[in-house]
């Protein structure tokens, strides 16, 4: 092919020249952008970022989450900023412990790293109400998401409250600080059509809005193609003097794959801000994963057609402590199978990979930023990218998105063999340093784990009973179904509903119940006796329960525990979707239906449980708490609670809740969450070897069909101390409380498997400032704190078998010794693999080399 460089586009000239964004003066300004990338401190930048939500883990692990991410090759860590914990009541303001929003920026900002402020102030992000306060949807007149002045005047305070408050701590890049991007707004482009021209006006006021605060820093509006456009002032007769004081809205991609993203604008770089790294946990739902080696190709493609930004959603993911999860039925644990673990360890291969992946494109940086790609069709799914210095020089991606074939192709002379499905980087043009379908990084496969039952005798628990129905004097009645969280106000998870069923002389003993719930969940109670059990699940939360009962002559109570279970986050008006029973017909046994639906009810919000405070450590001594040799188990609506020694060590805890049905847990008066491993997921839908070839989404690649969605529950280690600890649970099923489990990890089981053929890694190449000499190398690495404690298996030649499992083959080189004087006792090492390092033992084979190893403390 032509290798001559073209001449860059006028557009990027004219762009280059005239947007530069969000002034202060007109001097202060640090972070601008042109159609290419955004540029800092004047130079364009290629950025990887990684979403961290601060609270979904504790201030003690900020900084080594943040470390890790550095070390992974991240550049931006972006965060959602939650207004319901903010400002849990109007006008009253909280920023301590996990919501620490400016410990957290300053936290990124001394690890060396920048921040995307996501303020919203909608997230989504399974977060309980997408993070608006629950006391705004009761403010009257309110409509949420739309051109309604209560709701614009609300939304304003609160972004107002916050950009004032970064700008106070000088967190701005124009102050210094490590803001480079905010965001108004939040994929309003999926319901703006609920909204109809209100969407419109809404989408250009919320810009406006955003503007008006004047951040000195650009605004972005994901996945919203109508985001408004610059609007141009006070230009004067120099180019150079030119100021732009309404700045545009970016608007960027999320999803699965971004490659063919286009902004609205040619003024506007190509950004992603949300590439799912796998996928949310919901109860009753397989446990999704995303393969590494198809988002590695996602991202490849991005950076091939033009992205110089992307963000991984979730880099961590973490845990929806207490009730923050959203719903419905969004589990505690939000790893999100990211590359970074829901307890903070590095997840492998996904983290190592994708660390490869970045330097490989770091070794394109100043190609990406000097021109626009010039494409080449090499057959058919076939394709090179090719970027040019003003020097001649390029960098090319080749990529074969086809799903189902491999190919060889031909570019600049030379034969490159392409998976399916996968992009290979040529720094130079000419050499391959990372292919996305060849995952040489190592592999943790296992985990070694203390495991320790936390009573020896059923003896050591203490428990409470509830009582169902009406428990104390401030409950109240009305003759008709109420909607479950305009009455409890989200306080509390829980609504009793509460009638009576007079039988007369001569009438049937045995009928039916026909409830009807909006979700989530009920217990249903009849003469204090429980007789079903109902509940939804995340995609439709309603649900029904038909059930036949026995009732006595005279008066009969009817008891229905309402259970919410994260109130909705997402959807047009998801604000105003409702939980709760909404219908309740008696059934005689002819069939005919009385509806009592109309009839008196007495409403009791919350458990009496909550109202004692059982779930704090004040009361952990308290008389309430029963005790006895035989402990009640499988039992419904029943707290219990033990006191535990926490393993030594500085890792995190989990609690193996196996045992349990459903509830709430809490460490020291700590929340751990909501817990339901007796849901499970349906037992077909998933696939023992999952092929990451073709387009990936959320149902492909599921993983524990027929198991809970859930079992561990993440315990923080700065929760627990020294001694004995508080547990109290809340059972709402049944369970056996005494088959619990604390675990924490002790140990890895890692393993390497690098060919000859396999391409060095990216920071060899950095490391060699040159092409074409480097041998591939199998790298080991444990966790900081952690070491090499043994090599368990070593082999080059034709090794066989997985990690775990692998077996010398026929052409085998024992090179055990070799490697356990390389790797016993160091954190981390590395093997070159070639035949002049680790000797022949049948030329002219292709050899690979595999390794297992152990680390531990």
């Amino acid at each position: 092919m032509d290798m001559k460089k073209p001449l860059l586009p006028s557009a990027l000239v004219f762009v280059s020249v005239f947007v530069v964004c969000c002034f202060d003066g007109a001097l202060s300004a640090s972070v601008t952008y042109d159609n290419r990338a955004l540029i800092i401190d004047g130079k364009r930048r290629v950025l990887q970022s990684g979403s961290i939500h601060y609270p979904r883990s504790t201030p003690e692990v900020w900084p080594e989450l943040i470390r890790k991410s550095k070390e992974g090759g991240l550049d931006v860590i972006e965060t959602y900023v939650f207004w319901n914990y903010h400002e849990p009541v109007r006008g009253e303001y909280y920023f301590e412990g996990r919501f620490d929003l400016v410990k957290f920026a300053k936290t990124v900002h001394e690890a060396g790293l920048l921040v995307h402020l996501r303020i919203g102030p909608y997230a989504c992000a399974e977060w309980n109400y997408g993070g608006f306060p629950l006391w705004l949807h009761f403010i009257p007149g309110i409509q949420f998401r739309t051109t309604n002045d209560l709701f614009k005047q609300e939304m304003l305070r609160f972004l107002t409250k916050i950009v004032g408050l970064m700008k106070e701590e000088k967190l701005f890049a124009s102050q210094g600080g490590p803001i480079i991007l905010a965001q108004v707004e939040n994929e309003y482009e999926l319901v703006e059509w609920a909204y109809g021209v209100a969407g419109g006006l809404y989408v250009k006021w919320a810009a406006e809005a955003a503007i008006s605060l004047n951040t000195t820093v650009p605004w972005v509006m994901c996945r919203q193609g109508d985001a408004p456009d610059p609007i141009f002032k006070d230009v004067s007769s120099s180019l150079s003097a030119f100021i732009m004081r309404s700045c545009v809205q970016i608007n960027t991609c999320n999803g699965f794959y971004c490659d063919r993203f286009t902004p609205n604008s040619p003024l506007k770089p190509k950004m992603w801000t949300e590439n799912y790294s796998g996928w949310f946990k919901s109860f009753g739902y397989p446990i999704p994963h995303r393969p590494v080696e198809d988002l590695a190709f996602a991202v490849a493609r991005f950076f091939e057609t033009g992205g110089t930004f992307q963000n991984y959603y979730m880099y961590f993911g973490g845990t929806n402590f207490g009730r923050t999860a959203g719903g419905p039925l969004v589990a505690t644990s939000y790893d999100y199978d990211a590359p970074i673990d829901e307890y903070g360890f590095i997840r492998q291969p996904k983290w190592g990979h994708l660390r490869n992946l970045h330097l490989a494109i770091k070794l394109c940086d100043e190609y990406l930023i000097s021109s626009d790609p010039t494409h080449l069709q090499l057959g058919n799914n076939l394709e090179a990218h090719i970027y040019y210095k003003p020097s001649n020089e390029c960098a090319a991606f080749l990529a074969n998105y086809g799903s189902e074939q491999d190919a060889t192709v031909t570019y600049n002379g030379a034969s490159y063999f392409l998976p399916a499905w996968s992009v290979s980087i040529l720094p130079d043009c000419k050499n391959v340093v990372f292919n996305t379908a060849k995952v040489v990084s190592q592999r943790n496969f296992a985990y070694t784990t203390t495991d320790d039952k936390l009573t020896l005798s059923a003896t050591s628990w203490s428990w409470y009973i509830e009582k169902p129905g009406v428990w104390g004097n401030n409950s109240f009645t009305e003759s008709r179904l109420l909607e479950q969280i305009n009455t409890t106000k989200d306080t509390s998870d829980y609504l009793w509903y509460t009638t009576s069923i007079n039988i007369m002389p001569g009438q049937p003993k045995d009928a039916f119940l026909l409830i009807e719930s909006l979700g989530h969940a009920a217990l249903v109670f009849v003469n204090k006796k429980l007789v079903a059990f109902g509940y939804g699940n995340h995609d439709d939360a309603s649900f029904s329960i038909f059930e036949k009962i026995s009732l006595v002559k005279g008066n009969n109570t009817l008891d229905i525990l309402s259970m919410m279970v994260g109130l909705q986050n997402f959807g047009p008006w998801f604000d105003v979707q409702g939980a709760g029973v909404f219908s309740v017909v008696f059934v005689d046994p002819w069939y005919n239906k009385y509806d009592i639906s109309s009839e008196e009810w007495t409403y009791q919000v919350g458990l009496e449980g909550e109202y004692l405070g059982l779930d704090e450590v004040i009361q952990a001594n308290s008389s309430l708490w029963a005790k006895g040799n035989i402990l009640p188990i499988n039992s419904s609506l029943i707290w219990y609670k033990v006191s535990f020694s926490a393993p030594q060590g500085k890792d995190p805890l989990a609690l193996n809740l196996t045992s349990m049905g459903k509830g709430q847990a809490w460490v020291n008066g700590q929340s751990i969450g909501r817990y339901w491993p007796a849901y499970l997921s349906p037992p077909d839908g998933c696939t023992e070897n999952c092929d990451y070839r073709g387009e990936y989404d959320s149902t492909k690649c599921q993983q524990s069909c027929g198991q809970p969605a859930q079992t561990l529950y993440h315990v923080p280690r700065s929760w627990v101390h020294p001694g004995e600890n508080l547990l109290v649970l809340h059972e709402e099923l049944g369970g056996d409380p005494t088959q619990i489990s604390v675990l924490t990890r002790t140990g890895q089981e890692i393993c390497s498997i690098v060919s000859e053929d396999d391409p060095p890694p990216a920071d060899s190449w950095i490391r060699n400032k040159g092409f074409g000499s480097q041998s591939p190398e199998a790298q080991l690495t444990c966790e900081q704190g952690w070491h090499i404690t043994s090599i368990n298996f070593a082999s080059f030649g034709s090794p066989q078998g997985n990690c775990g499992s692998f077996k010398a083959g026929a052409c085998h080189a024992n090179i055990l010794s070799m490697v356990k004087k390389a790797c016993i006792g160091e954190e981390q090492c590395s093997i070159p693999v070639s035949a002049a390092n680790l000797g022949d033992p049948c030329p002219d084979v292709l050899k690979t080399l595999a390794i297992e190893a152990i680390c531990s403390e």
